[in-house]
């Protein structure tokens, strides 16, 4: 069985609905955006490294979902309010969050930043915020005191108790809550930086593992999770050889570019030959990457609003929506 067989989508039975790319894309043309569209520099600078994401993706995928977003966004607020009416409270709303999942090199960073700039620009212009999870790895130095190091991307190495009192903190109200900075060029976090969000109206949260369950307690019960706290949810989806595939190349492109920064704290790659640093990637996927996804992150695609799903050519052949 295939990974999209996985699901026995628009069974009488199924949670979801799928919408082919030509379908999807049709939903645009009755949208407000329809003639929103990025230009090429911006869409530069949002895509990731050999991410080949282009201006039709955009048009076609990206713009319909923030479309749907949208929508969710007004109808959340409206629920709010009449919620707040019923109950006679007169707090304020709190931030719309969506988390965003999916392996390693799978395009999931630039889905993220290319729904921030589409939703920002739809009528109303709401503050929409961005954060990653990579912030709350724990520190290079307590990850090799637990022993954690080639564990990096797993459950385990995130701290996760300060993720969770942050969304917590968001969907509470507070004003401003502060983020830890992480650098990947150096591969760590960075003492003393912070990010500071300041009540968006919509707060972005991508990361490998955002969908987790609660972890059980040793007395058998269950705390709360992230995404406990997330009003929509997107898994990136591909084939995992075709991943594997994405990884390799995004890191001989690494290798000519920035693994050649003194500052990196892959310079030891840089000088590989191009059969050496194959190997090297592949070791790096098969040995992390790949049985952390397989273990912890394609297991969490079924708890997804959206799953889109990627072809070998990295665009997106079909879209699949939870029934609400």
């Amino acid at each position: 069985m295939t990974q999209s067989q996985a699901l026995d989508v628009e069974a009488p039975s199924s949670p979801y609905v799928e919408r082919s790319r030509a379908d999807w894309a049709a939903l645009a043309a009755s949208d407000a955006l329809d003639a929103f569209s990025l230009d090429t520099a911006t869409l530069e600078r949002l895509r990731g490294l050999d991410d080949p994401t282009s201006l039709m993706d955009v048009r076609e995928v990206y713009l319909p979902l923030s479309g749907l977003l949208t929508r969710y966004v007004d109808l959340t607020g409206e629920l709010h309010r009449s919620t707040g009416d019923f109950l006679h409270l007169s707090v304020g709303r709190t931030p719309f969050v969506i988390g965003i999942a999916g392996s390693v090199a799978v395009g999931k960073s630039t889905t993220a930043r290319l729904l921030r700039e589409l939703l920002a620009a739809w009528p109303g212009h709401p503050k929409v915020a961005l954060v990653t999870t990579d912030g709350f790895l724990h520190p290079n130095a307590e990850l090799a005191r637990r022993g954690l190091m080639e564990r990096k991307g797993f459950p385990e190495s995130y701290d996760r108790r300060a993720l969770l009192q942050f969304v917590v903190d968001v969907k509470s109200g507070r004003p401003e809550v502060e983020v830890p900075v992480y650098s990947h060029l150096v591969y760590d976090i960075v003492p003393g930086r912070r990010q500071t969000i300041s009540s968006p109206d919509i707060l972005i949260v991508e990361g490998l593992n955002v969908l987790q369950p609660a972890v059980a307690r040793s007395d058998g019960t269950n705390g709360l999770a992230v995404s406990d706290f997330f009003d929509f949810s997107v898994y990136v989806d591909a084939d995992a050889a075709e991943i594997r595939s994405w990884y390799v190349s995004r890191f001989l492109s690494l290798r000519e570019t920035a693994f050649r920064d003194p500052r990196s704290y892959f310079t030891r790659y840089a000088e590989l030959t191009s059969e050496q640093a194959v190997a090297r990637a592949e070791h790096l996927w098969d040995t992390i990457n790949g049985p952390n996804l397989h273990e912890n992150i394609l297991p969490t695609r079924g708890r997804a609003t959206a799953i889109l799903r990627k072809g070998a050519d990295h665009r997106v052949e079909w879209v699949r929506i939870r029934k609400v």
